[in-house]
């Protein structure tokens, strides 16, 4: 998809750089001017991936919070300006006569956002709903599966733990089994995880739930091959797209899954508190919705949406997001999250007391990395980064690994970047201070 400069200033709405107002007029409009030239750029992605001054632009999009460096991406990310202000603009449109707005006006609108959601998933739009985060979309397909007293589900020791707290209180509740396989971390042969889910499957596996990119190292896990092995044996398989979605590039017939769940308000940036689920058209009149709908509504993905009264406005701003990220070029946004992990992790890889619980190798892993400083704990060093740089990360303690997870997002600077590992280097040389 190429956009126009009309439709990409409009999205990004610069905000005005600080400072006296001739310089800050200066500046906008330099940007404004290279900014319009991101949508049809035609060099390798990966090219443009090391492209400072392209970057550049995207980077002032956004309004953070730079006296802090947030490396936490993956737990939600900000939207940009255009997205803010579209959200804000819709917010108050609905308070104009909310009665009339919310459910005459605003919410058939919706029906733009779910088109460009099914457009850059590759899947038809009456099999994409719009929901809260992916926790909901996920736990639609979760309660929503009709199963028996014994039957087995099957996930990972690395899956999400609110989506295993969901299968653990169907155990409790109504006596199916829960069973884990430990996968390979950071491994560079997705064999070796399609082996590990295969030996857990018995006769009794009704249900194989998995990450598509576990959210605790950023590592890809081979969907397909994992699909093709269950269907085979009449296991439905759902999909935790929650790291995926708009950070890698792909469609869904890579996966060719029958479900997936995915939240919105992280590498899509749109607003907090949206989410997305697909399910195959097939699969909809058999799954029942977390929250009750019409029986007339059997066949209807929208029953999945049936949540009482809410804001629409999140979900007409999801329509900004998608300009906003094809605006970036989907190709183009994966590498430059790839060429940022590979910035900071090569560096600190250099210490032999540094591990990296992410591989490296093309293909195996996203934007996203865990490390570990061999005989320190994580959480201490989350707390030094924090406490004495401002560098706001997350500590991952996990039975099989500890460490850092470091998740850059397109308004990470390298100079940020770069502050970041000196603060790591300083404890690697000098220790955490007493």
């Amino acid at each position: 998809m190429t956009l126009g400069r009309r439709e990409f200033l409009g999205a990004l709405a610069l905000p005005a750089a600080a400072g006296p107002l001739g310089c800050a007029n200066v500046l906008r409009e330099d940007a404004l001017a290279r900014a319009a030239e991101l949508a049809d750029d035609a060099r390798d992605p990966a090219l443009v991936a090391r492209d400072e001054d392209y970057w550049r632009a995207a980077q002032q999009a956004f309004t953070v919070d730079r006296s802090m460096i947030n490396l936490n991406n993956g737990g939600v990310c900000p939207a940009p300006r255009g997205v803010q202000e579209a959200h804000k603009r819709h917010l108050d449109h609905g308070h104009l006569a909310p009665a009339y707005v919310l459910w005459r006006l605003q919410d058939p609108q919706k029906e733009g956002s779910r088109v460009g959601l099914a457009r850059l998933f590759g899947c038809d739009p009456e099999e994409v709903a719009i929901t809260r985060n992916a926790s909901e979309s996920l736990e639609n397909v979760q309660l929503g599966l009709d199963l028996a007293r014994g039957d087995e589900i099957l996930t990972s020791t690395q899956d999400y733990p609110r989506m295993l707290t969901t299968w653990r209180q169907r155990e409790r509740r109504e006596g199916l089994v829960l069973r884990q396989v430990r996968i390979p971390v950071a491994t560079d042969d997705p064999a070796e995880i399609v082996r590990a889910f295969e030996s857990g499957v018995t006769a009794r596996t009704r249900v194989l739930h998995m990450c598509h990119v576990v959210n605790l190292t950023g590592q890809i896990l081979p969907v397909k091959e994992v699909v093709a092995l269950a269907r085979a044996r009449g296991i439905a398989v759902i999909v935790d797209g929650a790291h995926s979605f708009a950070h890698l590039d792909f469609k869904h017939a890579e996966l060719d899954c029958d479900y997936y769940g995915t939240s919105l308000h992280k590498f899509l940036h749109a607003p907090h508190g949206t989410g997305m689920l697909y399910v195959r058209r097939s699969k909809i009149r058999g799954l029942w919705p977390l929250m009750p709908a019409e029986e007339k509504q059997d066949d209807d993905i929208r029953k999945f949406e049936e949540i009482g009264t809410h804001p629409v406005a999140n979900r007409l701003a999801i329509a900004e997001a998608l300009i906003f990220h094809e605006t970036l070029g989907p190709r183009r946004k994966q590498e430059r999250l790839l060429y940022l992990r590979d910035v900071w992790a090569r560096r600190l890889l250099e210490h032999p007391r540094v591990r990296l619980h992410t591989s490296l190798k093309p293909g195996r892993a996203t934007g996203v990395a865990n490390f570990e400083i061999e005989g320190l704990d994580p959480n201490a060093l989350m707390d030094h980064l924090w406490q004495r740089q401002r560098i706001f990360t997350v500590a991952i303690v996990h039975p099989e690994f500890r460490g850092l997870r470091i998740s850059p997002a397109v308004y990470t600077t390298l100079n940020e970047l770069e502050r970041f590992c000196e603060a790591v280097e300083r404890v690697l040389r000098d220790g955490l201070p007493g």
